[in-house]
């Protein structure tokens, strides 16, 4: 869908939600409604412009929707949108429009190793695999408007000494950001490869200790300052932290379940740019920018433990301001 400013796209790439904007699907081009910042130079200044804001659901209650052929959408093209999702084993997708249920559609599939349980209109809820990565990112952020922590920071300063297989002072190199960017320098087994910030891998057991760097940071439980900081407000009601049983419980102990519902309210939060029916929820917009850029030249697909599309590489045909929470298995 074109718009008149650059807009973050958003897409979770998973059973639960996909969000996304390809002109494909547009009939016409609607008015644009919201400012999105550039990846790269000034933000634009504030004109006395007054736009019109996106809507927020309610915490309880309805979720208002609205007919895509109303809103300009091609309804065919949705349709094998939704069908592809279908063959691609999705337990649910939801697609808003401008904050509204434009499509919602779920299958009944036999339950898989991510399922947790169900929520109260009988729709899974899942162990979202590596999204729950950007949902930490923005913990990391919230923290650190805070005063909790700083992303320069060791990682030794909130968990101690001995994290890694690093010796200590390899281990004291390695940074919050580090872990964010995926460019520690150990390896899946935590063990010391190379220096911080010269090689980059997807580290899963590495970025396992953010989280866990951010609880200690806030001398709360991962749950707790979730609700607190994030879920809460912004009503996603069927999202925790869970135990991981089994096998993949050796690269990450923890899981996050969640709805397709409140995945959608993850990402239009991050669409309006940390803000939430009014309220701030993500209050440094600088760090916000940050984690939805490349974050390095590495792989500059990468941002804070996003996945992003600024040089259409990772997603090619794909908008260049679009950006990813991607789970592994069954959810991509």
């Amino acid at each position: 869908m074109r718009e008149r400013t650059t807009k973050n796209r958003i897409l979770f790439s998973l059973w639960v939600c996909l969000w996304a904007f390809p002109s494909a699907f547009a009939q016409t081009a609607p008015s644009a409604s919201l400012y999105f910042p550039p990846n790269e130079g000034k933000w634009r200044e504030n004109t006395g412009e007054r736009p019109a804001l996106p809507y927020f659901p309610p915490n309880a209650g309805n979720w208002e929707q609205v007919a895509p052929v109303s809103v300009g959408w091609n309804a065919g093209k949705l349709n094998e949108a939704l069908q592809i999702a279908a063959k691609s084993r999705s337990s649910g997708v939801v697609i808003l429009h401008r904050g509204r249920i434009m499509a919602e559609q779920y299958w009944n599939l036999s339950q898989n190793r991510y399922h947790v349980g169900k929520d109260r209109a009988g729709h899974a809820i899942e162990d979202v695999a590596s999204a729950q990565k950007s949902v930490s990112a923005i913990l990391v952020g919230i923290a650190q408007h805070k005063g909790l922590l700083s992303i320069g920071d060791s990682v030794q300063k909130y968990l101690g000494p001995g994290w890694s297989k690093a010796s200590r002072e390899q281990e004291k190199a390695i940074t919050i950001r580090h872990l964010l960017t995926m460019t520690s320098g150990l390896t899946n087994a935590l063990a010391y490869e190379a220096p911080p910030g010269t090689r980059w891998l997807y580290n899963t057991t590495c970025y396992a200790r953010t989280i866990e760097a951010v609880a200690a940071a806030a001398k709360k439980s991962p749950n707790e300052l979730t609700r607190e900081w994030l879920t809460g407000p912004l009503g996603m009601s069927d999202s925790r932290w869970v135990d991981r049983p089994g096998p993949v419980s050796r690269l990450n102990p923890r899981g996050f379940a969640t709805t397709a519902r409140d995945l959608a309210r993850f990402g239009l939060l991050i669409l309006a740019g940390g803000k939430w029916n009014g309220e701030t929820v993500i209050a440094d917009r600088e760090y916000l920018r940050a984690a939805l850029s490349p974050s390095q030249k590495l792989n500059p697909s990468y941002g804070y433990l996003w996945w992003v599309n600024a040089r259409q590489t990772r997603f090619p045909g794909a908008p260049a301001d679009m950006v990813a929470a991607l789970g592994a298995g069954e959810h991509d």
